[in-house]
Formats: C-alpha cells, structure tokens, sequence
C-alpha cells in the first residue's frame, strides 16, 4: 500500500472537501457540517475508482487564516499538499472566484504537480454559468462538480485514471467475453435471413413537421414537383395531413404534410384534431424533416416539436426553409445557434433551402435515402464487440457505490431504429452519462447520422426484446 497514489483534496472552509472524501470513501466517517472549519485534520482512507485503481485520499482541513488555530491548520493542509502526488483544489461554486482562491490556487499550481480546480455546489444547470468564471484561473483542468447530488463525476473520474494506475494484479476492467452469448448467435442468423428481405426494404415514409407557416406545403409542392396542396400566407392552412409519393433513386418516398403545430394555448377544436392526427401519423413515420423558418430562428414552440421526433425514434433531417430571405446572418451563426438550442436532435443534419425558389431542395431527396439506408443498418456483432472493447480501454465503466459494473457483450436486436442490447452483471448500475458516452463512441466508429440510436441495458438470459 505505500506504493498509492496520495490525492489531497484542498481549499478553503465550507466548500464541500469532507463531502467529496466521503463520496469518493463511500463512507459518511468525515463530519460534515455548514459550519465553516469543521475539519481540522488531516484524514486518509484508501479509495477505489473504476473497480481496480486504488489510491489514499487526503481530507484537509479549510485554509483559513483569522485565527491562531485556523491558521494551523491551513499549514497542515498545505503541508499534505506538498506530500501528495495528485491535488484537487475545490472552489464554492454558489458565490463569484475570490482573490484568496486565486491565490492559494496558484501557490499550488508552483508546486507543479497533477492539479485539477474543482467548482463545487453546481446543482443544476442554471447554476453552471458561475462555473465558467472560474475559467479565469487558467486551470489545466476544471470540473464543475454537485457533490451532494452526485452529478457531472464522469470527467473528474477519467481525469483521476490518467494519474492512477489500475492494480497490476487485477484482470482488466475491460471484460467483454470472447465468446457471445447464445442469443447473440441466434439474431445473428436471424439478421442473415432477413437481410435478402432487408434488401426491398425501399419504401420511405417521411414527415414533414414544423409550425405553421413554415413553408411545409411549399416545400412538398417543390419536391414532387406538383400543385398538391394549398399554399397561402394564411398561417394554418393545411388541416388534414396529405400523402403523396415519388420514385427516387429505386426507392418509394411517401411524404405526408402534416397540419401546422400551433402554441398549445391556441390549439382549439379542428386544430386540436389536427395535432392527434400528426402525431398518430408520426408513428407510422421512418424519417422526418423539421422545417425550422430561417426568419424567425428556434423557438420554444420549434423545440417541443423536435421533441416529437426524439419521442417516436425517427430518423431526421432540420429543414432551414426561407434561407433566401433571412437576415444578414452568416452560415456558421445560424447552424450554432440551431444546434444550441436543439442538443438533443445532435445528430441530424442540417441543410439551408428556399422552398419558394427551389435552392437546394433536391439535396433533401439525396439526404433522405441516405439517412433510411442509416436508419435501417445492422451492425454484426463482432464488429460491434470490437468497438464495445476499444471504448472501454478508453474510458473504463465507473463503478457503482463500490459495486464493480462489467458490460459482457453488446448485440444490435433492432432496425429502425437501429436498438442495441448491452449485456451488463449490473444493468441498473451502467450510469446514464456512461451510455451516452457510448453511444456517441459507437456513432463515431459507424455511420449513424440523422439517426436516433437506442442503447438498452439488460443481463445475461434476458430475452424480452422491445415491441
């Protein structure tokens, strides 16, 4: 054990270091209180992150130099500083960077050891605005943390594991089985009789959502290259949803132009017959496009709609319509503003068209077939076991209160959307930022674009699959 790592947690009275020791412990040994300077030693305890790195934290006491006894202790915590190997130097994230944290902070950066600022108290996401400006103190590393409820850890752990080896004894957290379960198999061989009937699968139904006077009837008009609906600038003239279909590219594209969304306030008799019928269409959707006016900008009514497409898993496309007639706003403004305030649709793309003259409203056409052929994909399971394998030994799974999480295998069950099962000993145990994570690694190492993808966690045997 004198071979460990020494990780002193320091910082100034009430600033939530005993809160941490006890989260990373998972021990409540260490007294907490509101009251400034309740700790007045130095405590240690042997800690493990990650199932196999152990290292010995140190608990310090809140520097703090008005009294004879404060001052003491302030230099036994700067003494343990000096002692230990790695440093996290923790800020109050409720109240503004202070001078005297700047000060000690850079008296800690001098002793050029592995140092990370840590901004504690970010409770919600209104509060991360103050976490920005500590930013000013030109940390190599800085994590906004809420040690009381347990958020935003996932980093400050992987930034922990670059500086703390795992044990040499220990097997690899990486523990992906070699050989796959059984069930794996059996959809293997399922999906390999499928995929002649996979290979037909060439018809499109595709949704245009939006709110009204978007341009959705324009743009269905410019597409199939017809007169099919009315087209006025009178907001909320279509009511009932339209079908019409193309041949394109040896596929079947049926669109349906959907009624336009109104404000919930405003969505009265025949319009609130037309909002159940978008919906009961959009589950009978494979993509849509969401036009978004190029005018006016997301709004909050743009975002509940969007919300639509995340709630059925379809694939999509956001439709900036009017581009022709927008303000002086250069490309890159408008699509960072968009992908702002839509997060959650991160993985569609985006294209720019004028409904109204025709600018780029065949690339829609292109985009669609590209994003059904994504939408409909299957990935064979050992090549998704391998990338399952490199994500891990990049990123390892955090445990769970000291219970080890081990994923054994990942098989993909289910098209459109594509949905992959992840066989975990724990599957309530896999931390949802360590999904995403996943999901994102997955989308990185295939083709996933304008594709929602579903990562379920279940364990050994478990055969239910979705409907």
């Amino acid at each position: 054990m004198s071979d460990l790592k020494k990780v002193a947690i320091i910082g100034r009275p009430n600033v939530g270091k005993s809160s941490l020791f006890n989260r990373l412990a998972r021990q409540r040994d260490a007294i907490t209180s509101d009251m400034s300077g309740t700790t007045r030693d130095v405590k240690k305890r042997v800690v493990t992150i990650s199932g196999n790195r152990d290292f010995e934290i140190l608990d310090t006491g809140g520097i703090d130099y008005s009294s004879e006894l404060f001052s003491k202790v302030a230099e036994h915590a700067l003494r343990a500083a000096k002692e230990a190997d790695i440093i996290i130097y923790m800020v109050n994230g409720k109240m503004l960077p202070e001078e005297e944290d700047r000060e000690l902070f850079y008296k800690l950066q001098a002793l050029n050891k592995p140092l990370a600022l840590v901004v504690n108290k970010i409770d919600n996401e209104k509060e991360e605005e103050r976490y920005w400006e500590f930013l000013e103190f030109g940390a190599e590393r800085t994590f906004p943390l809420s040690v009381s409820h347990n958020r935003y850890f996932n980093d400050f752990y992987t930034w922990l594991e670059a500086y703390i080896p795992p044990r040499e004894e220990e097997e690899s957290a990486l523990d992906l089985e070699e050989e796959l379960d059984p069930f794996a198999e059996m959809l293997e061989e399922i999906h390999f009789d499928s995929a002649e009937e996979e290979e037909e699968d060439r018809e499109i139904r595709v949704a245009l959502i939006g709110r009204v006077n978007t341009g959705k009837s324009s743009l269905l008009n410019a597409l199939v290259g017809e007169e099919r609906t009315i087209v006025s600038d009178v907001a909320g003239t279509t009511i009932d949803p339209v079908d019409e279909s193309i041949e394109y590219n040896e596929h079947k594209i049926t669109f349906v132009d959907t009624a336009g969304i109104r404000r919930r306030g405003k969505i009265l008799g025949i319009e609130k017959y037309a909002l159940d019928r978008t919906e009961e269409m959009l589950k009978q959707a494979d993509i849509a496009l969401l036009l978004i006016d190029a005018t006016a900008g997301v709004t909050e009514l743009d975002e509940r709609i969007a919300g639509l497409i995340e709630k059925f898993k379809l694939g999509s496309l956001i439709v900036i319509n009017k581009w022709d007639v927008r303000e002086e706003k250069s490309y890159e403004e408008a699509i960072d503003d968009i992908r702002d305030e839509l997060k959650f649709l991160h993985y569609a793309p985006i294209i720019t068209v004028s409904a109204k003259t025709g600018q780029r409203v065949h690339k829609i056409l292109e985009q669609i077939v590209a994003i059904y052929e994504r939408y409909k994909q299957r990935i064979p399971t050992s090549k998704l076991n391998d990338v399952l394998r490199e994500a891990i030994s990049r990123h390892h799974i955090p445990s769970h209160h000291g219970a080890v999480v081990k994923i054994k295998f990942a098989t993909q069950y289910e098209t459109k959307p594509p949905k992959i099962a992840l066989i975990v000993n724990h599957p309530n145990f896999l931390h949802f930022s360590y999904k995403r994570y996943l999901a994102n690694f997955i989308r990185s190492k295939f083709d996933f674009e304008g594709v929602p993808l579903d990562l379920e966690t279940r364990k050994r045997g478990e055969r239910k699959i979705d409907e």
